[in-house]
């Protein structure tokens, strides 16, 4: 009996949907029918455990690749189908699968949402399905075209239980379903199944009425391979080489992952290098030994970015595509349970393992430094471990505290470059500029009673320094006077004043405003659109005429230190020009040490005053000593 009927859908647009926005590639076709012979085999398993029928005989999927441009072929050895399920089922997109049939729960099975078969039509324009099913009745053939239509046919023959899937490929396919492509995508999707899955050699044993014949001989090989990471019990250097190969690094560490809401297990490869910022924490997920994407994004906390991780779970909600996690409360569970395992080991490791925790520390320091602003049980026990860059080198804070209950900071890099020249050797100023340490040195005295934190700007700084002593004041205040002379074009005004080391000659100072306000300017100065120009002028007059600084008409100052000798003798300096050229090249040079960037006009105002005290020393030999015979 056959029967001729179209599809309960628009097929050709449901193709379309499916290769444009719901599955990746077509190379998903064999994960599909993967996961529809393994539901099948689950369905027969539970089928014969509750009519006490038959015994689980290890039953098994085998593939079949096409051979030249003849058929592919995948048989499963599951609960097959009746022809009224295969009438329904197969007719009817957005149906489940046997699964509701047999009215079994959806956990016990991969497939979802009864589209699966239909991604069969990205690589082929006939689907042939042969199925005899475990509950009796004639076998069926069920085929589908492109076009819009199936036939559902009963059998005469006696093919085994189960399902034979049989696809012709299109001149464009052909690849996709030839043995090397089918080995690569099974293996990649299939290889941790509790199913047998089996790769045949050679075409499949067609009979007479046309399924593969259940005894008919062919060489396979097994595809299955042993799940190394569920857990971390497995030897390490197993875990070792599968995150070699498999993730192309060797893991500085293993982490055991479990959150047992979910079913969900693996472990988490620690990342031997520190990843760009920009990089994507992605972990590799299997359902029920299914792989369901290598890179699933948001399984883990954020702060774990050193963490790649492979699990395997039977209680995530994947999306439509088969490719992603549903966001709901199952995944918000599951990323709490294994950001708790993460955090479970980095305890252990502190506690039990210091040297191997500094070692990590070395590597990922500011993923910890996230995780300690958001944890106070973490903040307790890894902030001392932290190390923070200060005027005294890098420093752990557990030792920074012990040098004085007072712990100063900067917020900007500007400011520490500024402010640590100025910074006594007994109070180091730590480098707030950098991501998170500001918040860190806040947070301090909840971790370290007995210390307080202060914010330092650099304004403040200067006018703690103290002025040159009374009798030097004349010559200090004329000192000032002609370097502001001197630097009255670029803005600045020379102030003098004493430093505690005398090794730095000049200290160039603004506040972070001010910095904004000579990035504006010379954004302005570079850009060629006259209106762009304009409004970064208009909205750099704004910003500077809130600064402080524009009281005095000046926007940065460059600090003389008069503990230095050069200063010294600079205040005594009677030649103009070598005074001139002497501040100019102090100030150039304040900035590069400063780590600022040095505009045109500041290069050649360097080049300019190098010439000329070159040209001044040339000119000084060439004059004859008046005691010399001529």
């Amino acid at each position: 009996m056959s029967d001729s009927r179209p599809f309960q859908v628009d097929l050709k647009g449901v193709v379309d949907l499916l290769g444009r926005h719901i599955y990746s590639s077509p190379r998903v076709y064999l994960r599909e029918l993967l996961q529809n012979g393994v539901d099948a085999i689950t369905a027969r398993n539970t089928h014969a455990r509750t009519h006490n029928t038959e015994p689980d005989q290890g039953w098994g999927i085998r593939v079949y690749p096409a051979q030249g441009d003849g058929e592919f072929a995948i048989v499963d050895e599951g609960i097959g189908l009746t022809i009224d399920e295969v009438s329904d089922l197969l007719a009817t997109v957005g149906r489940s699968s046997k699964r509701d049939i047999l009215g079994l729960a959806r956990t016990d099975y991969l497939g979802q949402f009864g589209i699966g078969l239909l991604s069969c039509f990205m690589v082929s324009d006939e689907i042939r399905i042969i199925t005899q099913s475990a509950t009796g009745g004639k076998a069926v053939e069920w085929i589908g075209s492109s076009d819009g239509r199936f036939t559902v046919t009963e059998l005469d023959g006696n093919p085994p239980i189960g399902t034979q899937v049989f696809l012709t490929p299109r001149f464009d396919t052909l690849d996709l379903l030839s043995r090397d492509s089918v080995a690569q995508i099974a293996v990649e999707y299939g290889q941790y199944l509790p199913i047998p899955i089996d790769l045949a050699a050679q075409a499949p044993p067609i009979g007479s009425d046309g399924f593969v014949q259940p005894d008919g001989f062919v060489q396979t090989r097994r595809l299955n391979a042993e799940p190394v990471f569920h857990d971390d019990t497995a030897d390490r250097s197993a875990l070792d080489h599968f995150s070699h190969t498999e993730l192309g690094f060797d893991p500085l560490d293993v982490i055991s992952l479990s959150a047992p809401g979910t079913g969900t297990r693996g472990v988490g490869f620690v990342l031997p290098h520190s990843p760009p910022p920009n990089a994507h924490q992605t972990t590799a997920v299997y359902l029920g030994g299914m792989l369901l994407s290598k890179r699933v994004d948001g399984l883990l906390p954020d702060w774990a970015f050193f963490v790649r991780a492979v699990v395997d779970s039977s209680g995530l909600t994947p999306t439509a595509s088969r490719e992603g996690i549903v966001e709901d409360f199952n995944l918000d569970y599951t990323r709490e349970q294994l950001g708790a395992c993460v955090r479970g080991w980095l305890m252990d490791l502190a506690i039990h393992s210091p040297h191997r925790f500094a070692a990590f520390l070395a590597v990922h320091e500011v993923a910890i430094k996230q995780l300690v602003l958001h944890d106070e049980e973490m903040a307790a026990i890894f902030l001392g471990w932290l190390s923070v860059e200060t005027s005294a080198g890098r420093m752990r804070l557990d030792q920074l505290v012990k040098l004085s209950p007072l712990v100063r900071y900067a917020r900007t890099i500007d400011e520490f470059r500024q402010i640590a020249a100025l910074s006594r050797a007994d109070l180091p100023l730590v480098n707030g500029g950098y991501v998170y340490d500001s918040d860190l040195a806040e947070l301090l005295p909840t971790v370290f009673p007995s210390v307080m934190v202060t914010r330092v700007d650099v304004l403040s700084e200067l006018d703690r320094l103290d002025p040159p002593r009374l009798e030097d004041h004349a010559l200090t205040v004329s000192l000032e006077d002609r370097a502001t002379a001197v630097l009255k074009s670029r803005n600045c005004q020379g102030v003098v004043r004493i430093m505690e080391s005398g090794d730095v000659p000049a200290l160039f100072v603004a506040d972070p405003e001010v910095f904004r306000h000579i990035d504006r300017t010379r954004a302005a100065d570079a850009t060629s659109n006259g209106l762009w120009a304009a409004i970064l002028a208009q909205t750099d007059a704004f910003a500077l005429s809130l600064s402080d600084y524009q009281e005095t008409g000046f926007t940065t100052r460059l600090c003389l230190n008069w503990a230095n000798p050069l200063v010294r003798s600079l205040a005594k300096l009677d030649d103009p020009v070598v005074f001139d050229r002497s501040i100019q090249l102090l100030y150039v040079q304040s900035q590069l040490a400063g780590s600022y960037p040095l505009s045109s006009s500041d290069r050649t105002l360097m080049t300019t005053a190098l010439s000329d005290l070159i040209e001044l020393t040339a000119q000084a030999s060439l004059v004859p000593d008046p005691g010399e015979d001529r």
